[in-house]
């Protein structure tokens, strides 16, 4: 799988830059299959704590169970981390990796295959761009990128590349979704109007400040500049601060609490299961309520998402109590399907709509089986290299347009809790706005209209659970028009 062609582009342009596209067309000519005897190499662009326990661990486990990887390169800022996991990579695969500061400097060098990316957000969007352009595959670790046009940008340029893109919500590669969107589609709710979703925690201490500041942690082993991105126009120009190197997911200039650690976990999954897309409308609340820790992000939120589909999503959760969780749910017309809580399912539950409704003999409640994933970290890694070997982007359980969908439901979310406003994205030109297209009132008319309802994609099942069923009194209804009775013939 080595590429010249992209040592020679990096060397040239230093930037990956004016002909990216044309050394994106050559990997992707050169690489369309892994052959038999190939072996992927793979480099790791920032393996902090997710990049490290996740990325890099569950990589080690597939090369000593035969995966064809070798994992040659760390770029990282920080020199404690990055001798820590190149050192593991030596002892796990007996490889010595390349230990760089500058990933650019490791993908010029090492004539990578692929890279893991497990950077704060506000990176994700060039490493990533910056990788695909390069001709190679990536792993990003979720959020898929900091903002929603960034997001789009990552969509785009990973359809101009053919490369295979996995973004790091690892349960997307539970089967679980996969068998939801085939029952979705086969109408056993009935028309689907909604999800919840959740991830509810608690702390003596507030969230993220598990991540412990170490003495060690200082302007001489950490380059900060560099972190912050500041030459890139990515951060801030901060003063060194340990608690932002390592708990900067409460700092909005860098992530955004739990909007993009927590609620993208289970808004991917929501939207692989109903085959949902793009939001049309999003609208976020909450607060900071009782975590004045020195944080930025709000301690309780929730997040509104209504999709052109008429399906209506809900995002809830706080950082403060953790015992009494909503349950995730996805309702429809005929039913709902109830899956509790977290992702270790071997099965969800149908709760039929009473008959009264159904107007179906024999529509009962029951039990849906479905098979665990005890790993789905690794699971998630294994079904990227999966597709990666088939030459096959569209393999991944989370691509790059799964991954963009779930941004604009919860950065847009996050906008809307900082800024006051509702969001509108025009589906067709990716225009976001605020002005209202007037949503309320195209539900209207089509009230008024009688018309079809509108579905999920894929949905297979006609008029099922679907349509109303008139009151023979309601031809007494209209308006009286000269004082006539509309219902007189």
């Amino acid at each position: 799988m080595k590429d010249a062609s992209r040592r020679n582009f990096l060397k040239a342009s230093g930037a990956v830059a004016a002909t990216a596209s044309t050394v994106a067309l050559t990997a992707k000519q050169t690489q369309a299959a892994a052959g038999s005897n190939d072996r992927l190499r793979i480099g790791f662009i920032g393996p902090g704590g997710r990049g490290f326990g996740a990325h890099v661990k569950k990589l080690c486990k597939l090369h000593e169970e035969g995966r064809k990887i070798d994992l040659v390169g760390v770029a990282e800022v920080y020199k404690n981390q990055r001798d820590k996991v190149a050192d593991y990579i030596k002892k796990s695969t007996g490889t010595d990796p390349g230990r760089y500061v500058d990933y650019n400097e490791m993908i010029e060098k090492e004539n990578l295959d692929a890279v893991c990316i497990g950077t704060p957000d506000h990176w994700h969007h060039k490493q990533t761009v910056d990788s695909l352009k390069a001709g190679l595959h990536v792993y990003c670790e979720k959020p898929m990128t900091k903002t929603v046009e960034e997001a789009f940008d990552v969509e785009r340029v990973w359809k101009e590349s053919g490369k295979v893109m996995q973004v790091g919500v690892q349960s997307t590669s539970l089967e679980v979704w996969d068998q939801v969107r085939d029952l979705l589609q086969d109408g056993k709710l009935g028309k689907v109007l909604g999800f919840q979703t959740e991830y509810f925690r608690n702390s003596d201490m507030g969230q993220w400040r598990y991540y412990k500041l170490e003495k060690e942690m200082t302007p001489k082993s950490i380059d900060w500049d560099r972190w912050l991105g500041k030459n890139e126009g990515l951060g801030p120009d901060l003063p060194f601060d340990r608690e932002v190197y390592k708990q900067w997911r409460r700092f909005w200039p860098f992530g955004s609490g739990m909007f993009t650690d927590l609620f993208v976990h289970r808004t991917t999954a929501m939207l692989k299961g109903t085959g949902l897309r793009l939001p049309r409308r999003v609208v976020g609340a909450g607060g900071l309520f009782l975590e004045y820790d020195g944080r930025d992000v709000p301690d309780v939120a929730t997040v509104v998402a209504d999709f052109d589909e008429g399906v209506e999503g809900l995002i809830t959760a706080t950082m403060c109590n953790q015992e009494s969780r909503i349950n995730q749910l996805i309702r429809g017309h005929f039913g709902t399907f109830a899956f509790g809580n977290g992702e270790g399912f071997d099965g969800f539950d149908f709760v039929a709509e009473r008959p009264q409704v159904t107007h179906v003999r024999d529509y009962n409640s029951e039990r849906i089986s479905t098979n665990p994933v005890p790993d789905t970290t690794k699971a998630h890694f294994a079904n990227w290299l999966n597709a990666v070997e088939a030459g096959e982007p569209m393999k991944c359980n989370n691509p790059p347009d799964l991954g963009a969908a779930a941004i604009a439901v919860v950065i847009l979310g996050a906008q809307s809790y900082r800024n006051g406003e509702v969001y509108f994205i025009n589906q067709e030109t990716r225009e976001i706005s605020t002005k209202d297209p007037g949503w309320a009132k195209q539900w209207e008319d089509l009230s008024e209209k009688r018309a079809d309802v509108r579905h999920i994609p894929g949905w297979k099942a006609g008029d099922f659970g679907s349509k109303l069923i008139e009151p023979e009194y309601m031809d007494l209804a209209g308006p009286w028009v000269d004082g006539k009775d509309p219902s007189a013939s």
